[in-house]
């Protein structure tokens, strides 16, 4: 075991400090020494450089507890730009986020057929885009894709969504730009996202089900995202849930994704049109080839019944999986994200009555499953919430 050096206690220190401080409204230099067990000469020399890197300030003055009121310090929010990167869907979603997680500026670009090296190419013009939006200092860029990541290296093992294998995209994307650079599974940056932004770390243990392009879950225990040995934690996508099912892209049959998914939701849709199924849908597209997750959303508000069934088919089938979580993790809170969660309540019940039907009673009454709140944004939130967690050790 290597002895710890003056210059990495006092970056640990530095980092403790920090993140007490982001954690709080607003704290007082005695508040941290007492949460940190620093001492209060080294907070306050901490403090003093935070406030010249401009990283805190000082916003005001506290109660006082019968002495001088104390000095409050607080986040600096537009201190640092960070920069967060969704590859999960139709179309690459990046933002410009603060340090407190709100949306600076929103770019989008959409990815048609492209894969391989032209799907890289555009994580490159997204990022441009999105580098050319920063109005301060950036702290780096922080992404989400689909597909099994070695987080710890940054690249992405397999993605079969984007024919991706083996891509060292983070090592790629420092070289461009001279910035870290964090990469993560979707799920897992959704679940970072939902537990750091959605529920300010008031709930220590949560997974996300992440149903769009592609189906996965990510998992956070104690308050750490959790990745498995392989990296490969929550990959529910690609369990078969359906004997001699449809084949899949990762090579099996019958994985929850070709049921439950955006893809699996549009294609069904698809056949109901041609089979004169949906009057809905025949009144809102004139082709097929039109049906996206928008058009289905538009025919299931309208009260279609036959897209009504094929969601909550999708939620049973989710219902599955989530009951295996259930028995295998014990975790109470699950939260339902990607465009599927747009489907809302009826999705939710079709998922909590399979989960209940198939999960030991006694575990699955206490089981709590809803959307989250966090929308379209959680896995860019999530990946810039990979990015600070790194950089600053703030979340």
């Amino acid at each position: 075991m290597k002895k710890a050096t003056r210059q990495h206690t006092r970056a640990h220190n530095k980092q403790l400090v920090l993140r007490t401080i982001f954690q709080q409204e607003a704290i007082s230099r005695a508040d941290i020494a007492r949460s940190t067990h620093l001492t209060r000469t080294t907070v306050s020399h901490i403090v003093a450089e935070l406030i010249t890197e401009g990283l805190i300030e000082e916003s005001g003055r506290g109660p006082s507890e019968g002495g001088k009121p104390p000095v409050l310090l607080e986040i600096v929010p537009d201190s640092r730009n960070l920069i967060g990167i969704d590859l999960a869907n139709s179309a690459f979603h990046g933002g410009v986020f603060d340090l407190r997680g709100n949306l600076i500026q929103r770019v989008d670009l959409p990815v048609h057929d492209r894969n391989g090296p032209q799907a890289l190419a555009l994580v490159s013009q997204l990022s441009d885009s999105l580098l050319d939006a920063c109005n301060g200092p950036v702290l780096g860029i922080g992404i989400g894709t689909p597909g099994l990541v070695n987080a710890r290296d940054g690249i992405v093992r397999r993605a079969v969504n984007l024919d991706w294998r083996d891509l060292p995209m983070r090592s790629l994307l420092e070289a461009r730009y001279d910035l870290p650079v964090y990469v993560s599974n979707d799920s897992h940056a959704a679940a970072l996202g939902e537990y750091a932004f959605g529920q300010k770390r008031e709930i220590a243990n949560l997974i996300v089900i992440k149903v769009g392009r592609g189906t996965s879950a990510g998992i956070v225990l104690n308050g750490r995202l959790h990745y498995g040995d392989g990296s490969g934690a929550g990959e529910i996508g690609h369990v078969r849930v359906v004997e001699e099912g449809a084949p899949c892209l990762c090579g099996q049959t019958g994985c929850l994704e070709t049921v439950a998914s955006s893809r699996a939701i549009i294609k069904k849709a698809r056949q109901l049109l041609q089979n004169k199924h949906s009057s809905t849908l025949q009144q809102l597209v004139t082709s097929p080839e039109e049906i996206t997750t928008d058009i289905v959303l538009q025919a299931f508000e309208a009260g279609d019944e036959a897209i009504r069934q094929m969601i909550v088919e999708a939620g049973r089938y989710l219902g599955i999986a989530t009951a295996y979580m259930v028995g295998v993790l014990n975790v109470q809170h699950i939260f339902i994200a990607g465009s599927l969660a747009r489907f809302g309540e009826t999705l939710l019940d079709a998922v909590r009555y399979e989960m209940q039907e198939r999960a030991m009673f006694i575990l699955a009454q206490d089981t709590h499953i809803k959307c989250s709140h966090l929308g379209q944004d959680i896995v860019m939130l999530g990946a810039a919430s990979h990015l600070l967690t790194n950089e600053l050790g703030s979340v």
